[in-house]
């Protein structure tokens, strides 16, 4: 038996309920709690917690994150729908010898990876 267990992934952000409504549009992620402070959604096994910052600085625009990485079936489309809901392209798509690859910057500055496999 194993001493210890992945329970999820954490980040921060101002408005919890916009974000929550930005991973389940944009990546199809299911919402299992959403409350003004707190919300736990999960995508497979991957489970993801969301909690209000304590304060109004979450992540330098700038700055490093933790970085999410998602595999998608079209990356074209997943980044024009992550764009509507307020993300940001961080950088070209690259396209790979395996596959395109690209960043975007989420809400409250966090970056996530995409990746389409050839």
């Amino acid at each position: 038996m194993a001493t210890a267990s992945f329970r999820w992934i954490l980040q921060l952000h101002k408005d919890v309920p916009k974000a929550a409504r930005f991973y389940a549009q944009g990546l199809d992620f299911s919402v299992n709690v959403v409350t003004l402070r707190w919300a736990e959604l999960q995508s497979g096994p991957l489970k993801l917690a969301l909690m209000q910052s304590p304060s109004d600085h979450v992540v330098s625009e700038k700055g490093y994150s933790s970085l999410l990485s998602f595999t998608v079936t079209d990356i074209n489309t997943s980044i024009s729908k992550l764009m509507e809901l307020g993300a940001e392209l961080d950088g070209a798509i690259k396209y790979e010898v395996h596959g395109k690859v690209a960043s975007v910057r989420c809400l409250d500055g966090h970056v996530l990876g995409l990746y389409e496999p050839s």
